[in-house]
């Protein structure tokens, strides 16, 4: 598989993450550096590991997951979206995006079960799954900064407006892969 290839699969990857970054920069009062790359690595580690636990596990792994996969992202994608539909109603801003483990850990994995199943087909493509990992992690690692600095710059401007926009987004983008899962 070609180095283009490979990017293109990241940058596919990362799709998810961006979205769920920007929707995550939306709440911040202020994302700063350290809140970004604390997303950013969230998004990144998760999107490289996925893969690589993907393609060891290989079809006995991918055949639990893809059964119920979509039903999990699904679930976490939309409580958070819901949630945070909710926080958009608030109007002394006491629910600013955390970015706490407790927080960060359901959006991570939602994001990446897909990799999961990158990584099987890695495994029976014989690609070598380390540096695509590794490509696909860092992708999704600067995608997911620059996701929340945008987000912020818009959160900042359109304040309740936007975190209800970016709930929207978070819960449609759990339906859509509930729809793709099952169809």
């Amino acid at each position: 598989m070609s180095f283009i290839e490979l990017f293109l699969i990241a940058a596919g990857l990362s799709a998810d993450a961006f979205a769920v970054a920007v929707c995550a920069g939306l709440s911040m009062k202020k994302a700063d550096l350290k809140s970004a790359l604390t997303v950013g690595l969230y998004f990144g580690v998760f999107q490289a590991a996925m893969p690589v636990a993907g393609y060891f596990a290989a079809t006995w792994f991918a055949d639990k997951i893809a059964a119920y996969g979509h039903w999990i992202a699904f679930a976490l994608l939309s409580f958070l979206g819901v949630k945070m539909i909710a926080g958009s109603f608030d109007k002394d801003g006491r629910n600013e995006v955390s970015v706490k483990f407790s927080r960060m850990l359901p959006l991570a994995v939602a994001t990446s079960i897909d990799a999961l199943a990158v990584g099987v087909s890695f495994a029976f493509l014989r690609v070598n799954v380390a540096p695509a990992a590794l490509l696909i992690g860092v992708t999704t690692l600067a995608l997911s900064v620059a996701g929340v600095k945008i987000g912020n710059v818009f959160g900042m401007r359109f304040k309740s407006k936007a975190e209800f926009a970016g709930g929207v987004i978070l819960a449609g983008i759990g339906v859509k892969v509930l729809i793709e899962g099952l169809i």
